[in-house]
């Protein structure tokens, strides 16, 4: 924040230089301000477009690899469930059960908890739980020891996407371009009253479309700020799918 104010202090102090400089130099001739108004709002307009380009289209790829995020992270528990099936048993029916259970607490538990953003430790819990147990099976056959090692590497898969997932939750643009946002919007509405304009009647018209439309633009973007919550909100709809997956692989024996 300190450096933003510099820039805008920067910014203020070379335009009132410029000003002085070129009254003194006598180089700048009257234009009865229509110029000069033009220029300002043309630098308004184009500001406020930047910084609404970037309210907009910061979330919407943050959300877009989140959700590309979770489908990595159901497909590598689909992708454990199915190595856990070639595990002896009761092993490997007992790791498909963790993998169900986990992700089921996704679903159902852990889901509304990123709204605040965060997830539950209990989340991780599971996962190095199901870990330290799939570690401890012992197996003698070739086969089975490559079930084992893909099933440890999806488990790690599974563990990285989580912790993205974490990151996700958290994700936010920063402050500062909500508020310039809504500054630079307010300041486009009523720049041409400043600017001396004095509209009524049917002329209000296209400045009350306009105001309404900033607005609406304006919460659009700050709906859309947070990755679990909002219009573009990410849904566990990867996690339902790896649910009804689990049922047409076979259970370990």
């Amino acid at each position: 924040m300190l450096i933003c104010a510099l820039a805008v202090a920067s910014a203020i102090g070379l335009v009132a230089l410029a000003a002085f400089l070129f009254r003194k130099l006598t180089r700048g001739k009257s234009d009865g301000d229509e110029t000069s108004s033009g220029h300002a709002g043309s630098m308004v307009s184009s500001l406020f477009l930047l910084v609404f380009a970037i309210a907009i289209v910061v979330p919407w790829t943050t959300v877009d690899s989140a959700r590309q995020n979770t489908y990595a992270e159901s497909q590598a528990a689909v992708e454990a469930y199915w190595s856990a099936a070639a595990l002896p048993a009761p092993a490997g029916s007992e790791v498909q059960a963790g993998l169900r259970e986990y992700v089921g607490f996704v679903v159902d538990r852990e889901w509304p908890l990123m709204a605040s953003g965060r997830l539950s430790p209990e989340g991780s819990w599971r996962l190095d739980s199901l870990r330290t147990q799939l570690s401890a099976v012992n197996v003698a056959d070739e086969d089975a020891r490559t079930a084992k090692g893909t099933a440890l590497e999806r488990l790690s898969d599974l563990s990285a996407a989580r912790r993205q997932r974490a990151a996700d939750a958290k994700a936010a643009p920063p402050a500062a371009v909500m508020v310039l946002t809504v500054v630079t919007g307010i300041i486009v509405v009523i720049f041409p009253f400043l600017a001396g304009a004095k509209p009524r009647g049917f002329a209000l018209v296209p400045l009350l479309t306009m105001a309404v439309l900033l607005g609406v633009g304006v919460y659009m973007a700050w709906d859309i700020s947070r990755v679990f919550t909002g219009g573009l909100a990410v849904t566990p709809d990867a996690f339902a799918s790896a649910l009804l997956e689990f049922q047409r692989i076979p259970e370990s024996r």
